[in-house]
């Protein structure tokens, strides 16, 4: 059986009120979203929440579910959406911090503050990891959606395409440019040719 038709098999009895189904539908891709959300925010306890955000709300949105796509195309929208929107609402809220330099508990978390900005502080153990996330980072929206998708996540173009809701042709074109602007800053496997 292959995993569409599984998950579309998951995906009826959920419909259906079996809330078990659902729990397997997490189980198999709830490793998937953490890491899919851990490329928006960079804190593991806050891509879970997010993770778990995602969910629900995919969980509230099934009965609508008419399966158009695959199920974890659809999950990778809901999560993505889910980072974003929470990215968002954080530029909105304004950090709150009010220190008084003369107490010397406060002053050493001013310092701390302070020291959480050097590149020592956030640099990766993984050299070739840093330099991908940060070309990955540094392309346009759609780019780095399709990159992703392709080389990190491992979707086919058709199912690009879907997640992105635009043709077969606009993704390849995508991963064209965005491997192009950035050959030369990442690892080899990048710079492949179109698949």
């Amino acid at each position: 059986m292959s995993n569409q038709s599984s998950d579309k098999k998951l995906v009826k009895r959920v419909q259906r009120g079996d809330k078990g189904a659902f729990d397997l539908l997490v189980l198999k891709y709830q490793h998937k979203i953490v890491n899919l959300v851990m490329r928006y925010v960079r804190d593991p306890e806050l891509a879970l929440d997010i993770t778990q955000e995602a969910f629900i709300k995919a969980y509230r949105a099934l009965p609508r579910f008419r399966g158009d796509s695959a199920f974890y195309t659809w999950m990778y929208r809901i999560a993505v959406n889910t980072a974003k929107n929470h990215l968002a609402a954080q530029r909105r809220r304004p950090m709150n911090v009010e220190l008084d330099l003369q107490d010397p508990d406060q002053y050493d978390l001013h310092a701390q503050l302070k020291e959480t900005d050097t590149p020592e502080a956030i640099t990766l153990s993984n050299e070739t990891r840093e330099t991908v996330e940060r070309a990955i980072a540094a392309l346009p929206e759609d780019l780095r959606t399709a990159i992703i998708l392709r080389e990190l996540e491992g979707m086919s173009y058709e199912e690009i395409a879907q997640t992105m809701e635009c043709p077969v042709g606009t993704v390849r074109s995508r991963i064209f440019r965005a491997r192009d602007a950035k050959g030369r800053r990442v690892p080899r496997y990048w710079q492949s040719p179109a698949r």
